[in-house]
């Protein structure tokens, strides 16, 4: 029975971890998502879905910082830092919270970009069957930086998927007995 207990404490730090990993990646993918086209910069900001991934993934990290030391402190120690029922209920409904939190940010994120994708990609076929030229340029750099938001709303999901993890593992013990 002790091992079972120290295997799930530890399968708890070591998911705090990878999602604080994978929302962190996922907040520099997205902050750093721009690009120039004739003295034009278009950032992140611009697209407003773009800035509730970066609220999602933001979230995700403050979250994961918050709890970390925690699961830590219970990993090595084999108790909780607070005792009580304080810190069993904040992991319960916290972890649920920001695993759906970040499921919507991974929503917007996908859908956002691959609806921008199949848009500016009729619009750059529609201006080249009226006969206009020199869209080469626009269409590629607008689907690198929608392929970013992709590539940053797919890592979003790892961290989705990590808390959701959690929130099963956090949830066979509401009240903090088992462990």
């Amino acid at each position: 029975m002790a091992t079972s207990k120290r295997i799930i404490i530890n399968s708890i730090a070591v998911l705090r971890i990878l999602t604080l990993s994978a929302c962190a990646a996922s907040l520099a993918l997205i902050v750093t998502n721009n690009f120039k086209l004739d003295g034009d910069k278009t950032k992140f900001s611009d697209i407003k879905g773009f800035r509730y991934v970066l609220a999602a993934a933001a979230g995700g990290v403050l979250y994961s910082l918050i709890q970390l030391p925690f699961a830590l402190y219970q990993a090595v120690k084999e108790k909780r830092l607070i005792t009580g029922q304080f810190l069993p209920v904040f992991d319960f409904y916290g972890d649920k919270v920001i695993a759906f939190f970040l499921a919507s940010g991974v929503g917007v994120g996908f859908g956002v970009s691959i609806e921008l994708k199949k848009f500016i990609d009729q619009l750059v076929d529609g201006f080249e069957s009226l006969g206009v030229t020199g869209l080469d340029e626009f269409g590629d750099k607008t689907e690198k930086f929608l392929d970013r938001g992709i590539i940053a709303s797919g890592v979003l999901l790892a961290g989705f998927v990590t808390m959701a993890i959690l929130t099963i593992l956090t949830s066979a013990y509401p009240k903090g007995r088992g462990f």
